[in-house]
């Protein structure tokens, strides 16, 4: 069966999608680039206390793809595969295995997501879903945006881990 074509708006959408994700694009490192060679350890460690992990930042941002992927899908609450919202402390099991899992949660839900945008009719971007009066265009951009804050979040939490503090420093020059 023959696939339809995707709207040149909706490739739109899906295009700050995936750049926000996982493909190359101007701003730098996106949200699966940032996870790229992250260990247990270095996914555990918090700057302070109450402060996330960037384990936590990778299911809350997994839980965000979900919550759109269901706001667009009308599907009712409870889908999600794990117990809880927005927030969930991790790690619950301090494991290479048990962190790889919920990375791929997070691959699982943008892929999820990204096939559902992917079949909008045009005319659908500019509906409202949720009982909120917000259309399918913003709820798919801001789930780009926020990717891109959470890649620079965990880009940060990489740099002021203490063991990537110690290390020699690079002088920049000052024009």
């Amino acid at each position: 069966m023959a696939r339809r074509p995707v709207p040149s708006d909706v490739r739109q959408l899906l295009s700050i999608l995936d750049q926000a994700y996982d493909r190359r694009s101007w701003h730098g490192t996106n949200l699966r680039g940032s996870l790229r060679g992250v260990p247990v350890g270095e996914a555990c460690w918090r700057p302070g206390a109450g402060r996330h992990n960037i384990w936590e930042l990778v299911v809350h941002a997994a839980y965000w793809k979900y919550t759109v992927w269901r706001r667009l899908t009308g599907m009712r609450r409870g889908a999600f595969p794990l117990d809880g919202s927005d927030w969930f402390e991790r790690p619950q099991e301090a494991t290479e295995a048990a962190w790889r899992a919920d990375v791929a949660l997070l691959e699982r839900m943008h892929r999820s997501l990204r096939e559902v945008v992917e079949g909008l009719p045009s005319a659908d971007l500019a509906m409202t879903h949720g009982g909120r009066g917000v259309t399918a265009a913003f709820f798919v951009s801001g789930v780009a945006a926020h990717d891109l804050y959470h890649a620079g979040q965990i880009q940060l939490l990489k740099k002021l881990q203490p063991a990537k503090r110690s290390g020699p420093r690079r002088r920049t020059s000052r024009a």
